[in-house]
């Protein structure tokens, strides 16, 4: 039988039925269904995600992505009442942004867009990329204008457009810093409540920051993985947070990670097997063949195919437990990516 080469795009590749891609969320959050990877064993088991209670140790620590979504999706208008998109990516300075655009041919430096009676803004530069820095002015409060303006910007293969609930159901219930395009979705399984139960169990619970970029939903083009580039995202841990870490990993204990956005940042802090805080942009791309130094386990949601997500999962859980848990995933119906089902690797 040909070996994997787990380099190439191509064998990341799986065949993933439509009606398997969840539109909408589950009522409640917690009652999604949670696959049980044991990355040593390949076993797999069935569960339901607030089984992870009695899945996880005592003396585990829990990493979350305390980053939350903003409503980066604008639609605005021309002075000359043409219909335009403007996407936030990244805000360089107080009123500049960084943003995609549609039609890009028709918004040239210069242009000037309304988005409402409060909100405006003016093309001011075009990035190597092809992206437009935007200045915006505004009326009263920035943020609040935008949680009035701006459509929570769903994934391309959620084929609906937003409503007003996905701006609750599209955020963690432990959002707190504003900066993301994307939600970090493993998160999205947890309640209040779970959370409690969790730390009084014993299991601590630790917040790291990593802003989400539209990067999340990028798949590799080129065949030889090594060659993609990632887009960098701004990511941040506390002097504190490390201690807490550090620690745990002195005692023996698991580093958990929620999401695979909460590894990102973990292993971009990593310095010989230890966290060292700071903040900075991260553009790392874990993928077989690299190692990781914190991360034990991880609860995570399915990855499409070609993405940089699945050959991180693949690299902490092992190449072929990854791609046959998928296959297990699909026969059993579970639902896939940002509203889908939940997956523990441990």
């Amino acid at each position: 039988m040909q070996k994997t080469s787990l380099t190439k795009k191509s064998s990341y590749w799986y065949q993933l039925p439509p009606e398997l891609i969840a539109q909408y969320p589950k009522d409640k959050r917690s009652t999604s269904r949670l696959l049980y990877l044991n990355k040593n064993t390949g076993d797999i088991s069935h569960h339901k995600f607030t089984d992870i209670l009695e899945l996880l140790n005592p003396s585990d620590v829990l990493v979350l992505n305390r980053t939350k979504v903003i409503p980066a999706r604008l639609l605005g208008k021309k002075t000359t009442g043409a219909k335009v998109e403007v996407f936030l990516l990244n805000q360089k300075s107080d009123k500049t942004w960084e943003c995609l655009v549609k039609p890009g041919r028709r918004l040239k430096v210069g242009t000037e867009v309304e988005f409402s009676d409060s909100l405006k803004g003016k093309i001011i530069d075009r990035t190597e990329d092809g992206e437009r820095l935007v200045e915006f002015d505004w009326e009263g409060d920035f943020w609040k204008i935008l949680e009035k303006v701006g459509k929570t910007p769903l994934p391309p293969y959620i084929k609906r457009e937003s409503i007003e609930k996905d701006k609750e159901t599209y955020q963690t219930v432990y959002a707190r810093e504003r900066g993301s395009v994307a939600a970090p979705t493993a998160g999205l399984h947890f309640t209040k409540e779970l959370l409690d139960k969790i730390e009084q169990k014993g299991i601590e619970i630790i917040e790291v920051l990593l802003h989400v970029g539209l990067g999340t939903f990028q798949m590799v083009k080129t065949e030889n993985i090594a060659e993609h580039r990632m887009h960098s995202e701004f990511c941040r841990i506390t002097e504190e947070t490390a201690e807490k870490i550090n620690k745990a990993k002195s005692q023996g204990r698991r580093i958990v990670a929620v999401g695979t956005t909460s590894i990102r940042t973990l292993e971009s802090f990593a310095e010989n097997g230890k966290i060292k805080p700071g903040a900075h942009w991260t553009d790392i791309f874990i993928y077989p063949g690299k190692k990781l130094q914190i991360v034990d386990g991880l609860i995570t949601n399915f990855h499409l195919p070609y993405s940089t997500l699945l050959m991180l999962v693949s690299t902490l859980a092992g190449y072929e437990n990854i791609m046959n848990a998928y296959q297990v995933a699909i026969r059993e119906k579970y639902r896939f990516f940002s509203y889908g089902d939940a997956m523990l690797i441990l």
